[in-house]
């Protein structure tokens, strides 16, 4: 079967129900209906902000979840699944205190493996002062 690379990154910024036009290489990036509204800028990756809202979830394991959702529903609008990621970069804004909610979290998703290679990185501040920001690679099945 075919497959293509999909990119999450900026998808959450786009316009629901559009998809840009692939790139010479194939990769596109999506925004299926129910993803988070566009802000007018371009986000890098998936954040835990509640589509029927657009604001960032309440509670720090509420909100990683919901970022990890969030690239669940775009991965799974080309057909993909998160068994699908082939790479993650999380980024945290205090390395002891999230990750083990980034590890538990994936744990519930993915079940017990296997688990796609993940980087994990402190940085000092994110967007909105989020605590978590992550983004993810995925092979999807071509649609015929």
């Amino acid at each position: 079967m075919l497959r293509f690379a999909v990119s999450l990154l900026a998808a959450a910024a786009l316009v629901p129900s559009v998809a840009l036009a692939q790139s010479p290489n194939g990769v596109k990036t999506l925004s299926p209906p129910g993803a988070i509204k566009p802000t007018g800028t371009w986000n890098l990756g998936m954040r835990g902000i509640d589509p029927a809202t657009n604001m960032l979830v309440p509670g720090e394991e509420a909100r990683v979840r919901q970022a990890f959702l969030n690239m669940k529903l775009i991965a799974e609008s080309e057909g993909a699944t998160l068994q699908d990621a082939v790479r993650l970069v999380v980024y945290v804004t205090d390395m002891y205190r999230f990750r083990p909610i980034a590890n538990k979290v994936q744990e519930e998703l993915w079940g017990k493996g296997p688990y796609p290679p993940r980087t994990i990185v402190e940085v000092d501040r994110l967007n909105q002062d989020d605590i978590l920001e992550v983004e993810g690679t995925f092979y999807a099945p071509v649609k015929k």
